[in-house]
């Protein structure tokens, strides 16, 4: 398994992103919501874990994702 990437927003559940609220160079505050991941039917807001910059998206909306995937960097 690939080292976790130095920033990389790690996704708690499996699911599909059916939103990106971000785009690479936006700056995001602590608690911003990143992405919109649905899971079970229901969606489950991806929050900033800390203030930072976009400087990479690794999904796309429509992406299936599962747990501990990376879904963006933030520097």
């Amino acid at each position: 398994m690939a080292a976790p990437r130095k920033g990389a927003i790690i996704s708690p559940i499996p699911g599909r992103v059916v939103a990106l609220k971000v785009r690479p160079g936006d700056k995001v505050r602590k608690g911003d919501v990143l992405l919109i991941i649905e899971a079970m039917k229901m969606e489950n807001e991806i929050r900033a874990p800390r203030d930072g910059t976009v400087k990479e998206l690794l999904v796309s909306e429509g992406s299936s994702v599962s747990t501990g995937q990376p879904l963006l960097v933030l520097d």
